[in-house]
């Protein structure tokens, strides 16, 4: 069997991991969640109750625990990792150097709540394996193909060359949608796809010729679609005022942490709970998140100069049937036609015959992905 390769995906309070085997299947997985607080570690469906004061123990942990299962730093061929910001430097999976990790680190203003955690990750797997080699997938580096029209602000280009642009997200699982729809759809990848990404966040992606020329998230992750706790488009004077009124932390915590579904709800950022919950505000909140996204989606056919395919993704776009409903009657005037049976057996085909333009559900395997470019990466040297 090929060495397997680890996947490491550091968040704030976690760290996910997977080990892949050589055909990419998955050989364990699982993640080290509530680092700081009520900590616990979970692999493989099998938890329990232990205590990460930071992130070097979680992952000091998870190589321990690996190493049981078979999986220690002296089988694996590599590490990878997902890094949420590359900048406009870091566009394409790389080997991790000291040149990489200071450019990671150059990022970090513009993904405080990401890059430092990653770049933790990435540190502190140098101390505990120093001998096994590291790679890096950028969150970021799928829509570095977007023209600069999309990408810029219409502000003092002074500002502009501070790196205040638009970057757009999601990326990793974009590029994991290019690769796996010919895979699912038995054909070639249509021209012009409009992605869905929706979770807890939640983004569009304009994908023509298998790149990214628009998306929906902008500088940060709290731009485009109404979300699970994030706001998406606000007027910037809106938030000034909102600065003025609550100071500048406060607002931070109000647009990412208290907005989106939860604050439209009153208190509900889960789809499942809000499609369960009879109440008038919970209806309003889903008719929000969908009408956002079909609103959006005009504006990105438009960058692609008309649509062939849909394809939805991620936890809310592969599991809430309602939703896929609502968004695609609301597309209808393109031709857009879903077949409900399809649609409630979950796909991936979810188009009926008489539809225009196709429509797909295509599992989001990001994790993969990051395995993926390590291997390329690997196979290249």
């Amino acid at each position: 069997m090929t060495e397997p390769i680890l996947v490491l995906n550091a968040g704030s309070s976690s760290i996910k991991f997977a080990v892949f085997g050589g055909t990419q299947h998955v050989l364990t997985q699982g993640l080290a969640a509530e680092i700081g607080g009520a900590s616990f570690l979970e692999r493989d469906g099998a938890r329990r109750q232990t205590s990460f004061i930071d992130h070097h123990s979680a992952l000091k942990t998870i190589m321990a625990e690996i190493s049981e299962a078979g999986f220690g730093p002296q089988t694996l061929r590599a590490a990878a990792h997902r890094v949420v910001h590359g900048g406009r430097k870091l566009v394409a999976p790389v080997r991790i150097s000291p040149d990489v990790i200071a450019e990671i680190q150059k990022c970090t203003p513009l993904a405080p709540l990401h890059n430092p955690h990653n770049l933790a990750a990435i540190l502190t797997l140098s101390e505990l394996a120093p001998e096994l080699p590291q790679f890096a997938s950028f969150d970021t580096a799928f829509h570095s193909t977007n023209p600069d029209v999309a990408t810029r602000y219409a502000i003092p280009r002074m500002m502009e060359t501070k790196g205040i642009r638009r970057y757009g997200f999601h990326g990793l699982s974009y590029a994991s949608l290019v690769r796996r729809l010919p895979e699912i759809s038995k054909g070639p990848m249509p021209s012009r796809v409009l992605a869905f990404h929706l979770g807890n966040g939640a983004s569009l992606c304009a994908i023509k010729n298998g790149q990214s020329v628009a998306t929906t998230m902008g500088y940060s992750p709290l731009d485009g679609l109404t979300m699970g706790t994030r706001s998406g488009d606000i007027d910037a004077n809106a938030v000034l005022r909102l600065v003025e009124e609550n100071g500048l932390d406060r607002t931070k915590s109000i647009l990412n942490h208290e907005s989106g579904l939860l604050g439209l709800s009153g208190g509900k950022s889960d789809m499942r709970k809000l499609m369960l919950d009879p109440s008038a505000d919970s209806a309003f909140a889903v008719d929000h998140f969908c009408y956002w996204s079909t609103r959006h989606a005009g504006s990105l056919i438009a960058a692609m100069d008309g649509v062939d395919a849909l394809a939805f993704t991620g936890g809310i776009g592969e599991n809430a049937v309602a939703v896929r409903v609502q968004i695609c009657r609301s597309l209808e005037w393109l031709g857009v036609r879903l077949d409900p049976d399809r649609n409630h057996r979950g796909g991936p085909r979810l188009h009926a015959d008489t539809s225009k333009a196709g429509i797909w559900l295509v599992p989001a395997e990001e994790e993969r992905m990051i395995a993926d470019d390590a291997t390329t990466l690997l196979e290249a040297a």
